[in-house]
Parts: structure tokens; sequence; C-alpha cells
């Protein structure tokens, strides 16, 4: 099964987006390769560019703080165990606490670095990174992985409280959704959402056996999915079947 996911605010898409950078950088770091470790400072800048957004801190707090309200009012429900209860707020209060700490935006701790703001300046320039253009850089991509490493881990571990917040927060609204199964008639499928709720992602898989790509429309009102294949020139084209597939939509 794929999974695809539809955010319907700005600030989910902030966080769908931020949560792709953490992964790809997750998977750069165990790596010993110089050029991973290159990919691995390119996403680190990436997420600080993504995350400048002036508002994204208090989007985070406000948020942490809404869901934290509605596991309180869960405390005096016997149906709910309260271990697990208190281990979820005890998570909210973590990263609320952790986030709260961090002084501006994300990154900026590491704004008095000039080696990294050469870098910086440098790597979004195709070969911009030449031995002979950062000197400084292409010695110390000379350096054994370990040490490079642990210059990587220091630099981003200045963005762990944010990459804490962002992944609770989207674990929490996911968790907030239950699946159902539905079918596409002609390759199309459409859902009225019920006036006065608000959704923030929808989520969908769809077996990678039927190579069909989804295309995703939503608002407060309606969900759209068409089913798209590619021709032999990679255009996608409506796909008129009836295909069955799993819906979720989370507040």
């Amino acid at each position: 099964m794929v999974l695809y996911e539809y955010p319907f605010n700005e600030s989910v898409r902030t966080l769908l987006r931020l949560e792709h950078l953490f992964d790809r950088l997750g998977q750069l770091l165990p790596r010993d390769a110089a050029v991973d470790h290159h990919f691995a400072l390119v996403t680190m800048f990436e997420i600080i560019e993504v995350a400048s957004r002036s508002d994204l801190k208090a989007d985070l707090l406000k948020e942490l703080d809404r869901h934290k309200a509605q596991f309180i009012a869960y405390r005096s429900n016997p149906q709910v165990s309260q271990d697990a209860l208190d281990g979820v707020i005890h998570r909210i209060d973590h990263a609320y606490n952790a986030l709260t700490q961090q002084v501006g935006k994300a990154g900026q701790s590491l704004a008095g670095n000039e080696w990294l703001t050469s870098v910086r300046s440098r790597i979004s320039i195709p070969g911009g990174t030449c031995e002979f253009d950062l000197p400084a850089y292409y010695t110390w991509q000379q350096h054994d992985a370990a040490s490079r490493r642990a210059d990587l881990l220091g630099w981003v571990g200045t963005l762990a409280p944010w990459a804490e917040a962002l992944q609770l927060l989207l674990h929490l609204v996911r968790d907030a959704g239950v699946p159902h199964k539905v079918v596409s008639q002609g390759g199309q499928f459409q859902q009225s959402l019920p006036q006065g709720r608000s959704y923030q992602l929808l989520r969908m898989r769809i077996a990678a056996s039927e190579g069909l790509v989804p295309e995703i429309t939503g608002h407060r009102l309606l969900v759209s999915v068409r089913l798209m294949r590619p021709d032999a020139e990679g255009r996608l084209r409506l796909a008129p079947v009836d295909v069955p597939f799993e819906l979720t939509l989370c507040t």
C-alpha cells in the first residue's frame, strides 16, 4: 500500500515539508561518504529556510496547547487509561517547554557561524562548493566520517526542539482520524464534509500494484480524488477504473 497525504491548511503543509526534510536528514547522517554529509548540510539549510516563517513557533505552541486541553478533558472519563493519558500530556509538556526555550527562529543560534554562513551562501549555486570556491569546506570534507558527523550532529542538535514539536503534533493529528474503505467510480471520488467541522489532513492508502497516481483537492466543504495513470510519455491521464482505497480525515 502507498500512503498519500493532503494538508488542508498552510500550517500543516509546512509541518509535512519539515517532516520530509527531517526524515531525509535522519537517513543521511548515519552514512559515511562525504557526499552524503554534503547533502545533509543542504537538507539542514533547507529546514532552516522552511522553518524561518515568523509565526511558525507561535503556531506550534498554540497547537500543542490545544491538544493538551483536549487530553486534559478526558481525565474524568473512566474509559480512558489515565496512565496513557498522563504519558501523552507529559510528551506535550516536554515538547512545549523545549520549544519555548528556543530564542528566535529555527537555526538562529547558527547565524554567527561564519564557516556555515559561507557554505550556505554558495551551496545553492550549481557547482558552487567546488574546492577552488570553498577550500575550507573542501578540507572539511576530507575529514574522517566520525569527525564530520560530530560536527553535523552539533549543528542539527539546535533544531531538535522544532523536530520534536512538529513530529508530536503530526502524530496527534494522524491519530485523530479513523480510516474507512471507499471505492472510486470511473477513477473519481468525492465526499462532502460536514459543516462546522474543521479537518487538517487527508490520508489515502492505495495498492501499489494499481500503478495509479492520485490527484487530491479539498477545502472545508468537499474533498475530491482523481486517479491518474501516466501514458507512454509520462503525462498523467484519468484512469476510468473502480478501485478500492482507504481514506482517513484527521481533525
